[in-house]
């Protein structure tokens, strides 16, 4: 039995050469700054409209709770005038909660303290936060003796 051999040269000349792998191919580039930035731009607006309406929300849902509050210390000083201080308003709330009409005592929030107005100008007793500018007689004041606000004076303020 022959065999041919081959001398090693020829071997290597029979190979297959495979081409050179390139770093990187026109579909492996990694994205540019650029892009990223464009990306990064496009979330900052969404995230800044997401933060305007949030916050938005969060300040109309003081003014509902300060108006509820109202209400509730409203119906805590003419129940104290009627049942325990025979007609004598109360001079603040501290003295609603020594008299056990108020378990404790809330600020508005503000961080203000509630008013409790006895001079028969809006009825018996007016309960009243001084709203979110905390200054008396301005037009964000919160009273006891104002209509609720409809669904629309939401929509004017704009």
């Amino acid at each position: 039995m022959h065999v041919e051999t081959q001398a090693p040269s020829t071997l290597r000349r029979r190979r297959r050469r495979r081409p050179a792998r390139r770093a990187f191919r026109a579909g492996d580039r990694g994205m540019t700054l650029i892009e990223i930035l464009v990306v990064l731009a496009i979330i900052g607006m969404i995230v800044g409209g997401i933060a305007v309406s949030v916050f938005g929300s969060f300040d109309d849902a003081k003014v509902k709770n300060a108006r509820n509050e109202v209400l509730v210390l409203e119906g805590a000083a003419e129940q104290y005038m009627a049942l325990k201080s025979n007609g004598k308003c109360p001079k603040d709330l501290q003295e609603l909660k020594a008299a056990g009409e108020l378990k404790r005592l809330n600020k508005d929030p503000w961080a203000n303290d509630y008013q409790i107005d006895c001079s028969g100008e809006h009825g018996r007793v007016g309960v009243f936060s001084w709203g979110p500018d905390g200054k008396a007689g301005s037009e964000d004041d919160i009273t006891s003796w104002a209509d609720a606000p409809s669904a629309d004076d939401g929509k004017k303020k704009k």
